[in-house]
């Protein structure tokens, strides 16, 4: 490139063209085609290359009055147009020093291709304003040239920049409007003298903000700038993405927020400045959590490190120096050209408006939840729900089966939360099950009751299925009254009424959440708040039934491999229930028992397996649903009624099945799988046997995978449905009415008296033991349980009684007796028939007060235990006989107990600070999760404007 020879100083000022470029192949030759098209051509040109690889100035020619700088990569913009400054010839004043009033720079990067009269309408623009030291163009599209990207440059009354045009259709709309508080670096014309003077771009700005903080440097020393519509110049992105390919979320708030932070301590008093620094570090933690909450967790880093940066790497004290140095007017003579709080408030407004209206254009929802029987399935779910468990109503607390109730005291129920000491049984230090925080955050919720929580869950828990069921196949089918069929075939699902009438607590959360936790992983690539949301949803759904774990996991790692353009915000779904396990399962793996970690949370009861087939039918006790008892009198049992339950289940099956041939096959296959999960998990349940249940072992309860395979199972067939022809209706109405017939008995179980639930006041053990432990909160009783084998069940109770939030699955897989366990069986095995044995040491060291000989089962085996150790008991002069209770005969031991321990100091601070990471990691998904309105995007189609302009050119001439 040849630019034309310089002309004289008197006829035109003179002008040094700096262009920086930096792997701009893409745009480096069209951007040297404009600058030789220029109708006023620069006298000189530097181009600037910075680390470029794509050997776009490997063969780039230059000669006269043109040349070239080479600087390593990485560099920044500021710094690239300094060296080619301090490159470019400069006129000689007076000794030859300096450069002359009327010499000017004109700064470009490689993407800046000017039009044609750009230069000559900016130098124009500037002789009839001799004030006016700094101009720019108008920034627009590369490929679009009639889009306005950046045309003048404020800030609000906080420091915050912004450009006052951006992303707008060119309609000279803004033309009249010139003076302005600053412009941007790309296509900037500014005086030599003033550049030097001022000492070009602040250092400590590389990137984001450099103009800016240079135009109000001028401004501040008298001068003025402008921007001219009538000079336009290309741009191809921010400066901040100058010579990079991609710029991450987490950069790109780093660099504007540091720009910000350095301009407020630059620019602020001498006697604020402390205090701003002091703040500036607590500012950003909170500004930090305020990302999270508007689901903008890439930002979180970006905040902290600009922070940082600001307050310890140093820039300040010489950019004050430096301002200080050239300032000749107070803030007042810019004030004008800021931006006022009302004009952000109306641009956020608008922004906000126009992401809405976006959102609200987006497909509408197939079904209504109030206009397509939604509320009326949820509402009949609930008519269920009091039918059944109508016992429940107005109790306190709920035991039998699985079910205990929890502690008194929302304190309490914390305390059983982590890593620490548990005084189930003979006491032990460990981990607790993540269940144990899932009752914490429901007792929490009734905090005046906690028991009533469990009692709500059992209550709600047919009307919140159907709810969730209802969403979730509403996602996958279009017919409005599809999800109606598909939410009732779910609601009685014959593992939900065998995990609610058996006690299984987990197990019934955990087919509440299915639902919603499909949905949420479905929904997990629109943004963090669905993300989250299915992060604290899988961990609750796994602390509460951890024999998922292989479902969820699986699932989890289909839907990475499926979305995979999208996988990063799944990525951290299993991160919460990580944290949770963890220390569970790492206890477990040391005591060489890993597969306890599938054991089910809760009180350990015996289960039957059942078989294949009843697994296959979805049941998960071997009872057929209620219909075993119920038609055994007739002897139709082994024959009848196994045929009769699989053609109950026939319809729903053919219609899941079916599914595959229709148009969604790969959605209805998907759901199958999620079935085909589901049955394999609870196959494996039924052979695993971890839980220790008095003499004897049982197997993990299969209802919660099982709930699984239902939910795969619903989908497939709703989506069967939703592609059927005209017979769909009459399809869906056999497939409800066949699954309903199916689980009748069940329901019924309170009325037939087979439920094992059981309204209770919430007192475990009988008055007279809570009278002791209101003084003695550790007080000890020994309960012995005959069992129909003719052994005894030995287990020992603290204080009021062992609660649902005491149990640990440590305790209940334990491989072997530890020996405070061995001394307890020994001693209840002495206590119950006569022998020289003597009890006092052992009742003594482990605080044993009472002694309480439970009734036990009928059988003759266990009544004859029972009469045995009551007589032997009975007649042992330490122990006083209290009398009959509710739960069988109580003595007192009269001699002295110690205190039990509660666990060490030690002990104590690996609990609080477990639950300080608990905090943290849930904290951060609960505020992620949390729904807010779209967030605004960086690109608006917004104007921002000063209050009022500064005199424009016109008026200057005028004058």
């Amino acid at each position: 490139m040849q630019p034309s020879p310089a002309q004289p100083r008197s006829a035109q000022p003179r002008v040094t063209a700096v262009l920086v470029t930096a792997n701009g192949g893409e745009h480096l030759d069209r951007t040297l085609d404009a600058l030789v098209a220029q109708t006023r051509h620069p006298d000189n040109l530097v181009v600037v290359d910075v680390g470029s690889t794509d050997g776009s100035t490997a063969e780039l020619a230059l000669g006269g009055s043109a040349g070239l700088v080479r600087l390593p990569a990485g560099r920044p913009f500021g710094e690239a147009v300094a060296a080619g400054e301090r490159e470019a010839p400069t006129a000689e004043v007076g000794d030859g020093t300096g450069a002359a009033p009327d010499e000017w720079l004109w700064l470009l990067g490689h993407d800046n291709a000017p039009a044609p009269t750009a230069l000559a309408e900016m130098l124009s623009a500037v002789e009839i304003a001799p004030s006016v030291v700094v101009a720019g163009p108008k920034l627009v599209d590369t490929d679009d040239p009639s889009r306005i990207r950046a045309f003048g440059e404020s800030t609000t009354r906080g420091g915050r920049s912004l450009g006052l045009v951006q992303d707008e259709l060119d309609q000279g709309q803004h033309d009249r409007h010139t003076d302005v508080m600053g412009v941007s670096a790309a296509g900037m014309l500014v005086r030599r003298s003033v550049w030097r003077e001022l000492r070009g771009f602040d250092p400590a700005l590389p990137d984001v903000d450099a103009a800016l903080d240079l135009c109000i440097r001028a401004r501040l020393a008298g001068h003025r700038v402008a921007v001219v519509p009538e000079a336009r110049v290309t741009s191809a992105g921010p400066i901040e993405e100058f010579g990079r390919k991609r710029v991450s979320e987490a950069r790109r708030v780093r660099l504007h927020r540091q720009a910000e932070l350095h301009r407020r301590l630059t620019y602020a008093p001498a006697g604020l400045l402390w205090l701003h620094w002091l703040l500036l570090v607590p500012t950003a933690v909170v500004r930090a959590l305020g990302h999270l909450v508007a689901k903008h967790p890439a930002a979180v880093t970006g905040e902290l490190a600009a922070a940082l940066a600001v307050a310890f790497g140093g820039g300040v004290r010489r950019a004050r120096a430096n301002a200080a140095r050239t300032r000749r007017v107070g803030w007042a003579a810019i004030e004008p050209l800021r931006v006022s709080w009302r004009r952000v408030h109306e641009h956020r407004t608008t922004s906000r408006d126009v992401e809405l209206a976006r959102v609200e254009d987006a497909p509408i929802a197939r079904a209504s939840f109030l206009g397509d029987g939604g509320v009326w399935v949820v509402l009949a779910a609930a008519v269920l729900s009091v039918v059944t468990l109508y016992p429940l109503l107005g109790s306190p607390a709920v035991t039998g089966g699985g079910l205990l109730p929890l502690s008194t005291s929302v304190g309490r129920l914390w305390q059983n939360v982590g890593y620490g000491w548990h005084s189930i049984g003979t006491g032990s230090t460990g981990p607790s099950d993540p269940f144990a925080a899932v009752l914490a955050v429901l007792g929490s919720i009734t905090a005046w009751s906690p028991s009533t929580s469990v009692v709500v869950v059992l209550l709600l828990a047919f009307p919140l299925s159907a709810l969730g069921a209802w969403f979730v196949v509403r996602k996958v089918t279009t017919r409005t009254w599809v999800p109606v069929v598909g939410a009732a075939l779910y609601t009685i699902a014959p593992t939900l009424v065998g995990a609610v009438t058996t006690g299984h607590l987990g197990a019934v959360i955990a087919h509440l959440l299915l639902p919603w936790l499909v949905l949420a992983v479905l929904e997990a690539h629109r943004s963090w708040a669905w993300a989250s949301g299915a992060s604290l949803l899988f961990a609750v759904v796994a602390a509460s039934a951890p024999s998922l774990l292989p479902v969820l996991l699986v699932g989890w790692f289909v839907s990475l491999v499926v979305g995979w353009r999208r996988a990063h915000r799944r990525v951290f779904i299993p991160v919460p229930a990580a944290v949770l396990f963890l220390p569970l399962v790492l206890a477990q793996v040391a005591r060489g028992n890993p597969l306890a970690v599938f054991a089910d949370p809760g009180v350990p009861s015996a289960t039957r397996a059942p078989s294949a087939l009843q697994l296959a039918i979805g049941q998960p006790l071997p009872d057929w649903s209620g219909w075993l008892p119920a038609t055994s009198p007739l002897g139709l049992a082994a024959t009848v009624l196994p045929v009769a339950m699989a053609v109950l289940a026939l319809p729903v099956v053919l219609l899941a099945v079916g599914a595959l041939l229709g148009h969604r096959w790969a959605v209805a296959g998907a759901a199958l799988l999620l079935a085909l999960l589901g049955y394999a998990t609870a196959f494996g349940a039924t052979h695993l046997t971890v839980t220790g249940v008095g003499s004897t072992s049982t197997i993990a309860w299969p209802g919660s995978a099982l709930s699984a395979m239902a939910l795969g199972i619903v989908l497939a067939a709703s989506i069967g449905i939703d592609v059927l022809p005209r017979t769909a209706p009459v399809a869906g109405l056999v497939a409800a009415v066949f699954a309903g017939v199916a689980v009748a008995p069940a329901f019924a179980a309170s009325t037939l008296g087979d439920t094992l639930l059981q309204p209770t006041t919430g007192r475990v053990l009988s008055a007279y033991v809570n009278a002791e432990a209101q003084a003695n909160p550790d007080v000890g009783t020994l309960v012995v349980v005959p069992q129909t084998d003719g052994s005894l069940a030995a287990s020992l109770e603290r204080g009021q009684g062992s609660t649902l939030d005491d149990q640990t699955t440590l305790d209940s897989t334990a491989l072997r007796l530890s020996r405070s366990g061995a001394q307890l069986a020994t001693l209840a095995g002495n206590l119950a028939s006569r022998s020289g044995y003597d009890p006092e040491p052992a009742l003594r060291e482990l605080g044993i007060s009472f002694v309480l000989l439970d009734d036990g089962p009928s059988a003759d085996a266990a009544q004859q235990v029972h009469d045995r150790a009551a007589g032997a008991i009975g007649q042992d002069a330490r122990f006083t006989s209290i009398g009959q209770t509710t739960s069988g005969r109580l003595f007192h031991y009269e001699g002295d107990v110690d205190r039990v321990s509660t666990g060490s100091a030690a002990t104590q601070a690996t609990h609080v600070l477990y639950l300080v990471v608990l905090g943290v990691v849930f904290g951060v998904a609960a505020l992620l999760a949390v729904p807010t309105a779209p967030r605004r995007r960086r690109a608006t189609s917004n104007v921002i404007e000063a209050e009022e302009p500064a005199t424009t050119f016109d008026e200057e001439r005028d004058e």
